[in-house]
């Protein structure tokens, strides 16, 4: 088992990564000094594989769990979906001592944790994520929140669970398409942050797509420890937390403009960080060649590189851009590349040059 830890001074906590760990869920817990009962909340994918052994496992530590199953999608991510949970949590008596265990992909931790950040004002909860995207990004840093019409995740709250844990197991039963997603947010870390990382992923590129268990751990491992760093300087995105959004600008645009749904996370992303690196191209000077690296590696994985739209489609893009939580003053602001392994938040970015690029000039 590996251990990364996110260095947030009393809040501070451990993502721990391997195979096995689902069943020693409660074991894990038992030291948190967590209240006995506790929800755990989970999508009705998720539920079919895992929610017996969650809650044997919790049982067996003495605590009290209840089941809390959300319809599975990006749906389920919105306020309605929150009320729900709330009137459940009530209903089981969850007190202020009461913990949650958010058990699923990105979307279930984003709802289980921001409803653990509002229920009650706040009760502890932890991140057990079954999805490979949700194992490297989403459960790591203290994002939680719901998406409205208008665009994803605009509405939320930083709040830290009180433990990740990565079960390298959980990755077995994930469909193809879901587990090639989460290849976006590993091949986002090696542009921000590492080279060698990058460099790595295109040489051991049929040992990941193969699920390989060692090159798992180490990789996945290796994402947290960047995320965990970055989020340790910056906690609540002012500044350099910033760079993890490479590509997030016209990827999350690409999901609200097309429907949720229709595009998964990772794929969107893909799709976005090509952009962001031709983009970088034109406004930084990222050479040529690493465009051409970053492009290949999405391509090789399998995800989505370029998107075609229709003039409506490309308003409904930049009319739902527009509305992104990075932007300032009215102005879409991007991370963009210096070179594979370095980036520079803030970047503005004309539009036309933001169309040319969408259209493939």
């Amino acid at each position: 088992m590996r251990i990364v830890n996110v260095p947030l001074g009393h809040r501070s906590y451990a993502i721990k990564v391997g195979g096995g760990l689902l069943s020693r869920l409660g074991a894990e817990c038992a030291p948190l000094k967590l209240g006995r009962r506790c929800a755990v909340i989970t999508d009705s994918n998720v539920s079919k594989h895992f929610s017996k052994a969650a809650l044997k496992s919790l049982s067996a530590s003495g605590f009290q769990p209840v089941l809390i199953t959300v319809p599975a999608g990006e749906k389920s991510k919105r306020i309605a979906m929150v009320e729900k949970c709330y009137d459940q949590l009530a209903a089981h008596r969850l007190e202020r001592k009461s913990f949650i265990v958010a058990l699923g992909g990105g979307v279930v931790g984003d709802l289980a944790g921001f409803v653990a950040a509002t229920y009650l004002r706040g009760i502890s909860f932890v991140q057990v994520p079954t999805t490979l995207l949700a194992q490297v990004d989403s459960s790591v840093g203290g994002k939680t929140g719901v998406n409205l019409r208008a665009g994803k995740n605009l509405v939320g709250a930083f709040y830290q669970p009180q433990l990740v844990l990565c079960d390298l197991d959980a990755l077995k039963t994930l469909p193809k398409r879901e587990y090639i997603s989460g290849l976006a947010e590993i091949i986002k870390y090696g542009i921000i942050c590492d080279a060698i990382l990058f460099a790595q992923l295109e040489r051991n590129l049929p040992k990941l797509l193969q699920r390989d268990t060692a090159t798992l751990a180490a990789v996945i491992a290796r994402c947290c420890e960047i995320k965990a760093d970055v989020v340790g300087q910056d906690e609540t995105e002012n500044g350099l937390r910033a760079i993890l959004n490479f590509g997030h600008t016209i990827g999350h645009a690409i999901e609200n403009s097309s429907g949720y749904g229709k595009f998964l996370h990772g794929e969107a992303i893909a799709i976005g960080q090509v952009a962001a690196a031709k983009l970088s191209h034109e406004i930084l000077g990222l050479s040529s060649h690493d465009v051409a690296r970053i492009e290949k590696l999405f391509a090789q994985v399998g995800l989505p590189v370029k998107i075609k739209l229709s003039v409506a489609q490309r308003e409904k893009l930049f009319a739902a851009m527009k509305l992104d939580k990075k932007v300032s003053d009215g102005e879409i602001k991007f991370v963009l590349a210096k070179k594979i392994g370095k980036v520079e938040f803030g970047c503005k970015v004309p539009v036309e040059t933001i169309e040319r690029v969408l259209n493939g000039g």
